[in-house]
């Protein structure tokens, strides 16, 4: 499964890949503004948007890629280690993710 983290801490970046990665899933992670972010983004399985710590550009090109590219997108306000496990455990289970 690929899964693109969109906002989140900075200092959680290399956190969120190894997290990733021991769900077997590929990641890409944007904590900051980066040019071309909707081409960036690219056909992930999924998209977890942290909203407190990311800005309001971001939130919207997230936001819109998905609805373009049929992405799941899964939005939480908090950009903790837990809250992605749980993020990946619901979506490996086939469950709905409340975050």
């Amino acid at each position: 499964m690929s899964v693109v983290i969109i906002g989140g801490h900075d200092c959680m970046a290399c956190r969120y890949k190894d997290i990733c990665k021991e769900y077997g899933c590929t990641v890409k992670v944007y904590t900051q503004w980066r040019s071309n972010l909707a081409r960036k983004i690219g056909q992930p399985d999924m998209m977890v948007l942290f909203t407190n710590p990311v800005s309001h550009k971001m939130t919207t090109i997230a936001r819109q890629q998905a609805v373009r590219n049929n992405i799941t997108l899964v939005q939480s306000h908090f950009g903790s280690g837990s809250t992605l496990r749980n993020i990946l455990e619901a979506k490996i289970k086939g469950e709905a993710v409340n975050e």
